[in-house]
């Protein structure tokens, strides 16, 4: 069951590369950096994640990122998620995300399991809402 809403935020892509997959299809890495909330405080975060096409045509990815808090807290995560390409490129993706940090203001991340709801745009703009899964 969803819980409280823990973090929203919006931002820009900042590069897109194709990297080696070994094992299939082309795998597609994006970086974005971006601003919001995490449990009421102010951040920016950076975030680099994967994606593949999966043969059914929907995507899988996984990816981490660091948040900094207006007040010098930090948290890093790593997440995963599934969605599914536009044709006019815009993605939407919803998946599970898990947090490590030692901020006092954000400890209780550590016990966290945040779902969350990701959308870019097909000119690199994106948004981010995640609610705590309890």
């Amino acid at each position: 069951m969803l819980g409280e809403k823990i973090g929203e935020e919006s931002g820009k892509v900042t590069s897109q590369r194709v990297i080696s997959n070994p094992g299939g299809g082309p795998k597609l890495e994006t970086s974005f950096q971006a601003s919001g909330t995490l449990l009421g405080v102010p951040h920016k975060a950076t975030v680099t994640y994967w994606s593949v096409v999966r043969p059914d045509g929907t995507v899988y990815g996984e990816g981490q990122g660091i948040a900094m808090g207006k007040d010098g807290e930090q948290a890093t995560y790593v997440g995963q998620g599934v969605g599914t390409i536009k044709k006019d490129g815009s993605a939407s993706y919803r998946g599970a995300v898990y947090y490590q940090t030692s901020s006092p203001k954000w400890t209780r991340l550590n016990s966290v399991a945040g779902m969350f709801e990701y959308e870019v745009d097909a000119q690199g703009n994106t948004r981010a809402q995640t609610w705590e899964w309890k």
